[in-house]
């Protein structure tokens, strides 16, 4: 479905000025206007923004692959509306413990050698407890042996626990916002939007790399979108990683009969995301299964420079190595060997 928000007043001279330079500051102070104004860019201006941003500070045919396990899968007590593992809905999902160190590092090994260069663990908990946090840890540390990013998504954490985390060389920790912070109670109840920015800010003060991002296409409008983006390039400093989903509508969900989004505005969020937090690696993560491969160009043109490898994303389909392989081959695209970081100074 399009969205045919109308530009604001608000922010257009600051937008002419970007798009004229092409040298977009480093910034932590956007408005909601701005980001929206942002969007509402002719298409091809907004592209050529983003594309001339993400050229200033990285490779633009160079995508990070990794790679994400289910490492505690289902029984989730939250009510997250698009969450197949959330035991509030009936979606057939089988829930299964967590996994034992020995078999996730397995996992680990098998991602290195499909080009992976980081390792992502998914437990479907609303906040661990330490003994589950500690299991964790030892994962973490030995995935971390094989010379591998590693990240984990746990729900919510206290600060001596992200300081554990961190003791034990954890490189990113995973905890989206999900939306804008007025969209926020129509898909989640069971906990706040000041809940996730604690975990954030815990995982700052750990020494932590943060991962991210939120879901479009739950029916949430342009503002929305923006309003996601602009609590996201206020922190400071910006997230070193930020997915951008694209909903995955999955039967017995409450979103599972929700509009689709219009592809573009998909690569407006991605293009805005790149314009604002410039040296941030910008993921186009779930939902690929679903987009075509011009889509997913257009998206890598908007500035995403990394996407999950494999077939399985948690308990969701994802496009699949062989998919990947093609469809970056003719866009003359390669995985990195070594983790993307951005071209500095």
């Amino acid at each position: 479905m399009t969205d045919t928000t109308p530009e604001p007043p608000a922010g257009r001279a600051i937008i002419r000025r970007m798009v004229v330079t092409a040298t977009p500051q480093v910034r932590h102070d956007w408005s909601v206007e701005e980001v929206e104004a942002v969007l509402a860019q002719p298409f091809a201006d907004l592209l050529h923004l983003a594309q001339t941003t993400h050229r200033a500070h990285f490779e633009p045919t160079v995508i990070e692959g990794a790679i994400l396990s289910s490492i505690k899968t289902g029984a989730c007590p939250e009510d997250c509306a698009y969450c197949p593992q959330s035991a509030v809905h009936l979606t057939g999902l089988t829930p299964e413990p967590l996994l034992d160190t020995a078999v996730i590092v397995e996992q680990a090994r098998a991602a290195k050698a499909n080009g992976a260069t980081r390792f992502c663990m998914g437990a479907a908990w609303r906040a661990p407890n330490d003994r589950q946090l500690e299991s964790v840890a030892e994962t973490v540390d030995a995935v971390g042996a094989l010379g591998m990013e590693t990240c984990v998504t746990l729900g919510m954490l206290t600060g001596p626990q992200a300081e554990r985390l961190a003791e034990v060389g954890l490189d990113f920790y995973n905890h989206n916002l999900d939306t804008s912070p007025e969209f926020y109670g129509e898909i989640i109840t069971t906990r706040t939007y000041a809940d996730r920015l604690e975990t954030l800010e815990h995982c700052r003060d750990a020494g932590l790399r943060l991962c991210t991002g939120g879901i479009v296409g739950m029916g949430e409008s342009r503002r929305d979108r923006a309003g996601l983006l602009v609590e996201l390039a206020t922190l400071e400093p910006h997230p070193e990683s930020v997915p951008i989903n694209l909903l995955i509508k999955v039967p017995g969900t409450p979103l599972a009969e929700v509009d689709d989004l219009d592809g573009l505005e998909l690569v407006r969020t991605i293009a805005a995301a790149r314009v604002l937090m410039p040296t941030t690696v910008v993921r186009l993560s779930a939902g690929r299964a679903a987009m075509s491969d011009e889509l997913q160009a257009l998206c890598f043109q908007a500035g995403a420079n990394s996407i999950f490898l494999g077939d399985k994303l948690l308990t969701a389909d994802n496009a699949g190595d062989d998919a990947d392989g093609e469809l970056l081959g003719r866009l003359g695209m390669t995985v990195a060997t070594e983790p993307v970081r951005p071209r500095l100074g």
